[in-house]
Formats: C-alpha cells, sequence, structure tokens
C-alpha cells in the first residue's frame, strides 16, 4: 500500500504546491491515506517529556494547520503528529504564491504566515477527537497584528488546555515580522514567564530558529532552564540561501526547508545538548530523509525527530522505511532503545 500513496503524492507534485497540500489533507480526511498494520518494533519506544511514544519518529508542525487530519497522520506510523501553527484569531497568511518545491535541492521554501482558521476552529476539532488513542500537540503562534504577542500564546495554551499532548511556543518563524525578537533574552523570558505560569498538566515545548549564534545558545538555554521548559525543537526554517542551491526559486522570500537544513540543524542539536546537558529533551527537526539522518539527530542529542519536507519527495511510505532501517541500525549498533542512543555522536 505505501508504494501506491508514495505514487500518489508524486502525481500531487503535478499539482501547484499549495493546491498539492490541500488536497491531500481532503485524502486524509476521506480516510485515504496510507495505514500501518503491524506494531512498531519495541527498540523504537520513546519517552519524551512524559510523554509515552510508539516510535520516536513525529510529523512536524505546518502540514496540518487547522487539526483536520491527525489521526490519519498517525495512522500513517508517526509516533507523534504536531498540528498548527494556530494563533488566536484567523488569519489568511501572507499573499499568493507562498510555498516553493525545490525539487533539485530535496527543499521547500515558504511564507505562509501562520494562515490558520483560528483557535475557536482548532478547539473545535481538537475537542471531537478527546480520548482518542496517540499524541498529538499544537504549535502556538501570534497573530501578525496582536499587541501583546505573549498574550496570544497564553490564549492558544489555555484554550486548548486539556486537549493536546504537548504545546509548543513557536517563536522562530520567519514569516512574521518581528517574531523571532521574541528569543532574545528579555522577551523571551517575559514570554516563557507568562506562558509557563499558564501551564496546565501537557508538557511545553520551545521551537527555535538554526539562524542563531553561539550567544544566542547560551540566552536560550538559560531561559529553558530557568522556566522550566520540558523540551527543546531544533530547528524552525531557515532563512540563509546555502549556495548549493540550484533552484529557480532559490532567492524567493521565506523559510526553507529540506536537505539543505540538515548539516546545520544537526550542529545545532548538538551545541544545545552541550548547553542544556541530558535532563531537558530536544527534539530534532531539519533535513531528514533517511533513517541514517534520524541516527545523527539521536546522536547528536535528540530523544525524538520531526520531518515534513521529504514526504513532498518521497511521500508518506517514507515513515515506515526511516522507522524498520531506524530499528535495524539500533539493534545493529548495540543499542536496546533509543534512549541509549541519545547524545552518543
Amino acid at each position: 500500500m505505501s508504494a501506491l500513496h508514495d505514487l500518489a503524492a508524486r502525481a500531487l507534485r503535478l499539482l501547484p504546491p499549495e493546491t498539492a497540500h490541500s488536497a491531500s489533507l481532503v485524502g486524509l480526511r476521506l480516510g485515504l491515506g496510507p495505514k500501518q498494520r503491524a506494531a512498531d518494533d519495541p527498540v523504537l519506544r520513546t519517552r519524551l517529556a512524559g510523554l509515552d511514544l510508539p516510535n520516536p519518529v513525529g510529523l512536524a508542525a505546518g502540514y496540518d494547520k487547522n487539526a483536520e487530519a491527525p489521526d490519519a497522520l498517525l495512522a500513517m506510523g508517526f509516533g507523534f503528529v504536531e498540528c498548527g501553527a494556530v494563533t488566536p484569531r484567523p488569519q489568511a497568511g501572507n499573499p499568493r504564491p507562498r510555498l516553493f518545491r525545490l525539487t533539485e535541492d530535496k527543499a521547500v521554501i515558504n511564507r505562509m504566515g501562520f494562515n490558520n482558521a483560528g483557535l475557536a476552529a482548532f478547539k473545535a476539532r481538537l475537542s471531537a477527537r478527546a480520548g482518542r488513542p496517540g499524541v498529538v500537540g499544537v504549535n502556538l503562534g501570534a497573530n501578525k497584528d496582536s499587541d501583546d504577542r505573549a498574550a496570544d500564546y497564553v490564549q492558544g495554551l489555555s484554550g486548548l488546555d486539556g486537549l493536546a499532548g504537548f504545546f509548543t511556543v513557536n517563536i522562530s518563524s520567519p514569516n512574521t515580522p518581528g517574531l523571532r525578537a521574541l528569543q532574545g533574552k528579555d522577551a523571551l523570558d517575559d514570554l516563557l514567564g507568562r506562558v509557563m505560569a499558564a501551564r496546565g498538566a501537557a508538557p511545553v515545548f520551545l521551537k527555535v530558529a538554526p539562524d542563531i549564534g553561539a550567544a544566542d545558545v547560551a540566552v536560550i538555554a538559560d531561559a529553558v532552564k530557568a522556566h522550566g521548559v520540558d523540551a527543546l525543537i531544533v530547528s524552525n526554517t531557515t532563512i540563509e540561501r546555502p549556495a548549493s542551491l540550484k533552484s529557480r526559486h532559490a532567492a524567493e522570500a521565506g523559510g526553507l526547508s529540506g536537505l539543505p537544513l540538515l548539516a546545520r540543524s544537526t550542529a545545532l542539536l548538538k551545541e544545545f545538548r552541550a548547553a542544556l546537558g541530558p535532563e531537558i529533551p530536544l527534539i530534532g527537526v531539519g533535513g531528514i530523509q533517511c533513517a541514517n539522518c534520524v541516527m545523527a539527530k539521536i546522536r547528536a542529542g535528540a530523544s525524538a525527530v520531526q520531518l515534513y519536507t521529504a514526504l513532498v519527495y518521497q511521500g508518506p511510505g517514507l515513515v515506515g522505511r526511516i522507522k524498520r532501517d531506524l530499528a535495524a541500525r539500533l539493534k545493529a549498533e548495540g543499542f536496546s532503545s533509543v534512549a541509549e542512543a541519545v547524545g552518543t555522536g
């Protein structure tokens, strides 16, 4: 079945990127997505910030912005799914076109701008799935025209309390002007202080940009420890444009994701592992194409990973292939669990 669905994914690439994205979500809502039949290999079981996952391979935020198909995505084999980003009020996002395939580079550039249907619609969908199995997290964003962006994150967290497996404070999208300024010391302390004061039982994660230096790593690490953030997601898309890019879309504005981000995001993961120590879990994101990429993230310090862009080019069968190859590699290298391999690189 995965081969058939991978073929369908290739067919979707004949459509404009955003149209293909919407069509794939429709297919999932109609029950046309792939469904994993067998249980995951026990070696893949992972514990992340108190969450028990069947495997460490998650779906990154940005695909299911409005929580339209989280259960269909879990059925594909993901160990956890992150929906959003959701903002308190609906917003249309940036003008189209705003999503570009860089096929030669196995990459994507997006400048979506937190387009979503808003908190009320998101909450209604999560409420409808309450009690179902599987870890579904929420990526929280701020409205572009908000006067108090920290208040937007608090509103999202409070409004969805009890409905999410975890919350991610996304201050690293390059497509909302000024948002990344929240990664600075004073703004970050204010934001995290307010968010953590409003938290419920679900763990709270922070997602950072790859375009930061050693001083920024130290500031963020100190804030994460001081405010008791449960995990750090490393990293979001980059505004850098490597000289290796070949696509005609390489100069488009927005965040670059996919293979060109692999080396930088993995190096940054290692920097945060050194700054935070082993107590605060890390989630590795950026450029994952295969089990070797996942293993590199785990060895650099990640307890779990997330992917998205590679699905555009390889299809949903990628999830099963990564898990099969990762389980084999863990065993071949003498590890009885993912946790044993974390930070060994």
